[in-house]
């Protein structure tokens, strides 16, 4: 059907044709729709060449001969059923308008002339949208994004990885109804197929992502569901239909620090969730993101700095004070320093310590040491850290973090420092890997255009404008693209549209959608999209495979969240991960009489070390007992012999 010819283009004094548009028609019965890729052949050489147009439906119309419906109504006597008595049939004309895609030869660049419009086969759609540039042996840079479907022709679509992650452009943006858009699908399925495709001489590459809400990144490493025609595609697109071989999870510990405060609780899934906790010196560097910036002025923030360059971390001495040397690891020994400060203040009757005064450092400290409370569970007070693997990631590694259950100031840091520590690792070049992809869903809400300034929003901003000369590129996602900062989406080389509401398709930065198109965006289906990149002149819409992966409802039923449990139960769940053999009462006997500070710190310890021997390990962690001596059984005294007689007293 390629090979034959579909319709004519056609131009009028009030449709001309111009460079970027024309306009043809074709019979009723033909397969042309919104977003169908066609090609002219031109009549009449250009420097000696035959002109070849691409184009892509923007528009539709229908017509017949009638002036008015009046005559339609008049000539059936008022009754639609009567339609099929008429002596003639009317004639009903197709017209199409497209958006010239690419002009081959590119110059002169002329009006679209007449000729012959052809449906666009495999080959053609490669030259359309000047895929044939990065899709040529020894220099190939295509990553497989979907299937373009239209008349009978499927043709693979390749977004150019040089664009995608960079250096030329990088980043990826996608919108969408919630639900309906498959707007995490199609990031999980772009992942695979990055994965499997990204060119090895661009070197190595991995994904940080976020999981913001629900359990939709919880079952990564587990296989999903697939229908025949998922398999087809993932076959013509050349991509494994298997989950992710190398995740692991990062969740914080709950405000108790007894169970892990995450979706992905169950016992069955703990062999990859690390606990995600930090100390004093991994939270000083971001304190900013946590403090009111209208109560922390100037003189705190000279406070802060001296904390963070004398005191935390490093051997601090000072004679006035009553232990004279310091060495302040955690928020519990800050607060220790803090207290022998102000005493000494009050002792002596000062107003200020090393230039700072008495009523700045209460104010500090109160907001310093409120931190391991305000984010209990990722804050420890005692100073254990377990983070990502930064100087050691892996290549096609994902690394999962689990925001979803925690407080918006725990998220709020969380992002930061790890987004600061990527950037960071790449600049120095000692991350592990050349290339990161962090995946940040509900960017309505992290980067919103209104709202006040954010540490979260300064960070995706960065990435955003600076990244891509990094390696570190943004794939976003979120329900109404127009509430997302300009510079966010705006820096976005690659957009995907899933389907659309109304109400977003009427603010002004779809205005250059036909309304043919803003009509088919509004009624997609799941598994389709329309794809904007900066070699497609026009948008193009796509089908792409449901991920291989467990879906978040599918994973929740088959793997329902842990209860809440004890101390001792939760111990014993950490443990046994690392140790099947470990039992419930052995950990029962080496915990007895402890304080739960103690035992979280010993879990924690053994946890983030993962030794051999892990029962010798947690044993050691903890301080041993005091001997408890054995009481001797008190010997009845001796009966007092009487004298002989009857006198009891000897008289």
């Amino acid at each position: 059907m390629s090979e034959q010819a579909l319709g004519r283009v056609v131009a009028t004094e009030r449709r001309p044709n111009t460079p970027h548009q024309f306009h043809f028609w074709t019979a009723v019965t033909s397969p042309v729709g919104i977003g169908t890729i066609v090609r002219v052949d031109g009549e009449h050489p250009v420097d000696g060449q035959l002109p070849k147009i691409y184009g892509a439906v923007i528009e539709g119309f229908s017509y017949s001969d009638l002036v008015s419906p009046m005559h339609d109504v008049l000539g059936h006597d008022g009754e639609p059923s009567s339609a099929g008595f008429a002596p003639t049939e009317r004639t009903e004309i197709r017209l199409y308008t497209a958006a010239v895609l690419r002009m081959i030869p590119e110059e002169p660049l002329q009006p679209v002339p007449m000729g012959s419009v052809f449906l666009a086969d495999e080959n053609d759609v490669a030259v359309a949208l000047r895929m044939d540039g990065y899709l040529r042996e020894g220099a190939r840079t295509g990553i497989p994004i979907g299937i373009y479907h239209a008349g009978g022709t499927d043709a693979p679509i390749y977004l150019d990885a040089d664009f995608l992650v960079g250096p030329e452009a990088a980043h990826l943006n996608i919108t969408g109804v919630s639900g309906l858009a498959t707007k995490t699908s199609a990031v999980e399925w772009l992942l695979s197929s990055l994965f499997t495709h990204f060119p090895e001489k661009k070197g190595t590459i991995a994904a940080v992502a976020f999981n913001v809400k629900g359990p939709d990144l919880c079952y990564l490493d587990q296989p999903g569901k697939l229908e025949p025609a998922d398999e087809i595609m993932y076959e013509k697109l050349g991509v494994p239909a298997k989950p992710f071989t190398n995740v692991r999870y990062f969740a914080a510990y709950d405000a108790g620090g007894y169970n892990l405060n995450t979706l992905r609780s169950n016992e069955a899934l703990l062999h990859n969730v690390q606990p995600l906790t930090w100390g004093l010196r991994e939270v000083l560097q971001y304190a900013e993101v946590l403090l009111n910036k209208d109560d922390v002025d100037a003189k705190a923030d000279a406070v802060i700095d001296f904390i963070r360059d004398k005191i935390a971390g490093r051997e601090f001495r000072d004679e006035r004070l009553p232990k004279r040397v310091y060495n302040v690891g955690s928020f519990a020994e800050l607060d220790e320093w803090f207290r022998d400060v102000l005493s000494m203040l009050e002792e002596s009757n000062s107003e200020s310590y090393r230039t700072h005064h008495v009523a700045t450092i209460r104010k500090v400290r109160n907001r310093l040491t409120n931190i391991a409370l305000r984010c209990a569970g990722l804050v420890t007070a005692e100073g254990t850290v377990s983070d990502l693997p930064f100087g050691s990631f892996e290549d096609r590694g994902v690394y999962v973090v689990d925001v979803a259950l925690l407080e918006e100031d725990a998220q709020d840091l969380i992002f930061t420092r790890i987004v600061s520590k990527l950037r960071e690792h790449l600049e120095r070049r000692n991350l592990g890997v050349d290339h990161v992809v962090v995946f940040v869903d509900e960017l309505n809400k992290y980067a919103a255009t209104e709202g006040p300034e954010t540490y979260v929003r300064k960070m995706l901003l960065d990435i955003a404008e600076r990244g891509r000369y990094l390696g570190l590129v943004l794939f976003g996602a979120q329900q109404f693209r127009s509430q997302v900062h300009r510079r966010v989406v705006g820096n976005s080389g690659t957009s995907l549209f899933g389907r659309m509401d109304a109400d977003e398709l009427a603010a002004p930065g779809y205005a250059v959608l036909s309304q043919a198109i803003k009509t088919k965006l509004s009624t997609l289906e799941k598994g389709q999209l329309m794809v904007r990149h900066p070699h497609f002149t026009q948008p193009v819409f796509i089908r792409f495979p449901r991920p291989a992966v467990m879906q978040g409802r599918d994973g929740a039923e088959l793997f329902p969240q842990a209860a809440e449990v004890a101390l001792d139960a939760a111990v014993t769940r950490s443990l046994r991960v690392l140790d099947p053999t470990i039992s419930l009462e052995w950990v029962k006997q080496q915990i007895a009489l402890r304080e739960d500070e103690e035992v979280i710190h010993a879990r924690n310890a053994t946890v983030l070390a993962r030794p051999r021997d892990v029962k010798a390990f947690f044993a050691s962690r903890l301080r041993p007992l005091a001997p408890v001596r054995a009481e001797t059984p008190r010997q009845r005294p001796a009966p007092i012999k009487l004298p002989a007689g009857d006198d009891p007293y000897g008289f």
